[in-house]
């Protein structure tokens, strides 16, 4: 599938979602890149006054995992899974998309370090290849308080898909589980573990976050800083851990599972993410603060559909129908403008002049919106 547009595309009759307001008309595309907005057209592409809104730029999605890793000691084939999820990603509006793939590796998964870098060998084949419907990039998430993770950081230091690292730490007792009773319910239930065996793990990881945490932020950190990649601070639930992350030059705050975080990240000027399913449910699984809190206290840049793809188009749309200061158009730059900006894509993101030409069709139907064709650099891709 070659990815860049040849010739010239033109929709007319879409109420277009604009950085700061919606205007109905067209939309005129020369060589991938768009050339006029609003002015009407007779000919070209009837929309049927249906929303046209950028393609959707998504910073974190564990999704890709799930393909290649679908049950416990199952493996499919690495270049079939980047298809299928490839194919879910588009489906679901997203045109830009950062891969997480796994770095440090915890009792939390069964994969290796060697599969993690077969995955990425594969999403750049496909890339290669034009094969792929949604342009990829690579989002290294890296769980610093594992012995593993700098061996397995030193697999992407040439690799010029990354984009993004974030510097995770799930240690029972803190950040995203500083709640042990919902640290308990998620891997006792997702790993059958009983009581012994939760109070032993919790017992090693709490040794092992001791023992490499901080050493591998700093290294973690140097080496990003050295490479221009953005790094990302994960579940930050204190000032001090914001703090943390502003002396490492971290630039993305990415689920803050407090609000006393979330003002503190803000102050830092971090631009702040949460995830999509968060927002669609009315709250985090885990129990920590709700993106649509966040939201009304003005402390939300970006939305992720972290682990279900959809959730990152759904998610705003319900946040511009659940908070009254968001409007629509606001709520779209949190799942286009705002993740192309704090990723360094500034050629895309807002359906502009001079911006690349990568839209989302769709009609909302019962509140939920329907995505009918995508469009990525001028080239249909759904």
């Amino acid at each position: 599938m070659n990815s860049v547009a040849l010739g010239d595309l033109v929709l007319t009759n879409a109420r277009i979602v604009l950085a700061n307001e919606v205007v109905e008309g067209s939309v005129r595309v020369d060589g991938g890149v768009i050339s006029d907005v609003g002015t009407p057209s007779r000919t070209g592409v009837d929309l049927d006054g249906d929303y046209l809104i950028p393609g959707l730029v998504e910073l974190h999605t564990d999704h890709l995992e799930t393909h290649y890793a679908p049950r416990p000691r199952v493996r499919w084939n690495p270049v079939a899974s980047v298809q299928a999820h490839d194919a879910q990603i588009a489906a679901s509006g997203i045109t830009t998309v950062l891969d997480a793939i796994r770095v440090g590796l915890d009792e939390d998964t069964d994969v290796t370090a060697t599969e993690m870098r077969i995955l990425a060998d594969a999403i750049a084949a496909g890339s290669q290849a034009g094969r792929l419907r949604a342009e990829h990039h690579i989002h290294l998430r890296c769980e610093v308080s594992a012995a593993d993770c700098l061996d397995s950081f030193a697999l992407y230091l040439e690799d010029p898909q990354v984009r993004l690292a974030s510097l995770m730490d799930h240690t029972p007792g803190q950040r995203q589980f500083t709640s042990m009773d919902a640290c308990r319910a998620y891997y006792q239930g997702k790993r059958k573990m009983s009581d012994d065996e939760f109070n032993g793990f919790v017992e090693r990881r709490n040794a092992d976050s001791v023992r490499y945490a901080g050493k591998h932020r700093r290294a973690l950190a140097a080496a990003c800083q050295e490479r221009g990649i953005v790094m990302a601070s994960h579940d930050d639930a204190t000032r001090d851990h914001v703090d943390e992350a502003v002396a490492l030059g971290i630039e993305v705050a990415e689920f803050p599972t407090t609000l006393e975080a979330a003002r503190a990240s803000r102050q830092a000027g971090m631009a702040i993410l949460m995830g999509g399913p968060n927002m669609v449910r009315g709250g985090s699984h885990s129990g920590n603060v709700s993106a649509r809190a966040l939201a009304e206290a003005d402390l939300l840049d970006i939305l992720s559909s972290d682990y279900i793809p959809f959730s990152m188009l759904q998610s705003a749309f319900a946040l511009a129908q659940a908070v009254d200061t968001v409007s629509l158009s606001k709520a779209i730059q949190l799942v286009t403008k705002r993740p192309a900006e704090a990723a360094g894509f500034h050629d895309r993101g807002e359906i502009a002049i001079g911006k690349r030409a990568d839209f989302v069709h769709l009609r909302v139907e019962d509140g939920i919106p329907i995505v009918l064709t995508v469009w990525r650099q001028g080239r249909r891709v759904i």
